[in-house]
């Protein structure tokens, strides 16, 4: 008989009932010993997850934001000015198959267009013209942009059927004697012409306005509940480029469009509907095409430059590039002579991070903010062949963003834009105020700027 050499004790077991009440205690530790490992395996696992999400996101994060952007560059890089602008976008089948080929002009016609360098000064309809001439010449300032027509008509007595069938031109002045008034003080002139954004003819010309899927019209909440002409509709752009040639015909120097984008916001559920899933070229691609059109025949035909206003947002931002059309990245290889973002601080979210940066109050921060948005795209419009960026400044107070949120702007807020301008090699810029009072100032960017 072998003997038990374990130093266990045998289990003594005196009935049938405390064997199974055994057995059911077995089973019990054995499923509490499986749930145990498999919670430890779970919480290992998420923690693993976590870490690498971490790990993940930082990674992202040094990709996306780089470094905290230097106060004062130490050295500046200029783009290059070049004499005429190129094709550089790539065919568009889908493009094409909505609205037509490009035209294609002769390389022996195409007029040979020479970049102005811009420092110019907005006065809307030009009730303040004299005033604004009268500070071009005391300061480094050598352009006015004029309103050729805005969100609300055209200001001078156009000949154009189309904007005279729509009943909104009136006699505000007399565009051949603005043009002579600024070249005769030597001073160059700029032609804005509202695009898009144009109630009044979206609702005399409803066939030409964005519709939802029913035929009926929509009204854009962040648009001031109106209308929308439709970007995608060619009988649209003829009308805009139309009147771009009959202001060309007459001497300006540069026609700059804006509110050359898509709209935002809908009311009443109504969705804009552009044809079936699959059937039309993308926002951007029908911005493009629109500016690459007038491009052809206002810039390359007729020798005058052809400029387009852009949020400031879409510098930085993919996603509100791609709802309002405005893609600067192709944008600013559509051959026009330059480009416009509006980089007004007071546009920018409280909180808003720029290059590992967080702004609780954008405003308050003109130099920085400036500074911040032109450096983070650097890459995009320092490439060769890239439109020539040419900022708006911003030059009012925007007490609408609330108390506390803002600040006064004056001579010095708007000059430390320009500094920060300066300071990434930008040297074009245009000041913007929609009441046209602007201090009186060198605007040469020359001034120190604090900082934290």
């Amino acid at each position: 008989m072998k003997k038990n050499t374990s130093n266990k004790k045998p289990v003594k077991v005196n009935s049938p009932y405390e064997a199974a009440r055994l057995l059911r205690l077995q089973h019990m530790f054995t499923a509490m010993t499986v749930i145990a490992v498999l919670m430890a395996v779970l919480i290992t696992v998420a923690g693993i997850t976590k870490l690498a999400r971490n790990i993940s996101a930082k990674i992202e994060a040094s990709r996306t934001t780089g470094t905290v952007v230097p106060i004062i560059s130490t050295e500046n890089s200029f783009t290059t000015v070049a004499s005429l602008h190129t094709e550089l976008l790539p065919d568009n089948p889908e493009a094409d198959s909505m609205f037509g080929p490009l035209k294609e002009i002769p390389e022996a016609e195409v007029k040979t267009v020479e970049h102005f360098n811009v420092k110019g000064v907005y006065v809307g309809s030009g009730g303040k013209i004299d005033s604004a001439i009268d500070l071009c010449k005391k300061s480094e300032l050598n352009t006015i942009v004029l309103d050729l027509k805005n969100e609300y008509g055209i200001p001078y007595m156009s000949k154009n059927e189309t904007a005279r069938k729509i009943g909104y031109v009136w006699d505000n002045y007399v565009l051949k004697d603005m043009i002579d008034k600024c070249h005769s003080n030597g001073l160059r002139i700029i032609g804005r012409i509202v695009s898009f954004n144009d109630s009044t003819a979206a609702k005399k010309l409803p066939e030409r306005a964005i519709k939802d899927e029913n035929g009926e019209l929509v009204l854009f909440s962040s648009e001031g509940k109106r209308p929308f002409l439709s970007p995608y509709n060619r009988e649209n752009w003829e009308y805009l480029i139309e009147l771009a040639e009959e202001a060309a015909s007459y001497g300006i120097d540069e026609i700059q469009y804006d509110y050359v984008r898509f709209p935002v916001g809908y009311k009443n559920d109504k969705v804009p509907y552009y044809g079936a899933e699959g059937t039309y070229p993308t926002k951007a691609e029908a911005i493009n095409r629109f500016l690459q059109e007038a491009r052809i025949r206002l810039q390359d035909k007729m020798g005058v430059p052809v400029s387009a206003d852009i949020f400031g947002i879409v510098l930085t931002s993919k996603g509100d590039a791609k709802i309002i059309g405005q893609e600067f990245e192709t944008l600013g290889l559509t051959g026009i002579d330059s480009c416009c973002p509006m980089v007004y601080p007071s546009h920018y979210a409280l909180g808003t991070r720029l290059n590992g940066r967080t702004f609780p109050y954008p405003d308050k921060e003109p130099y920085l903010i400036v500074y911040s948005v032109l450096y983070s795209c650097q890459s995009v419009y320092q490439q060769k062949g890239f439109t020539q960026v040419r900022p708006y400044i911003q030059s009012f107070t925007a007490s609408y963003i609330g108390k506390g949120n803002y600040i006064q702007y004056g001579y010095n807020e708007i000059n430390a834009q320009i500094k920060a301008c300066h300071d990434l090699g930008i040297t074009e810029f245009i000041l913007w105020d929609p009441s046209v009072n602007y201090p009186a100032g060198k605007y040469d960017g020359n001034m120190a700027v604090e900082t934290d």
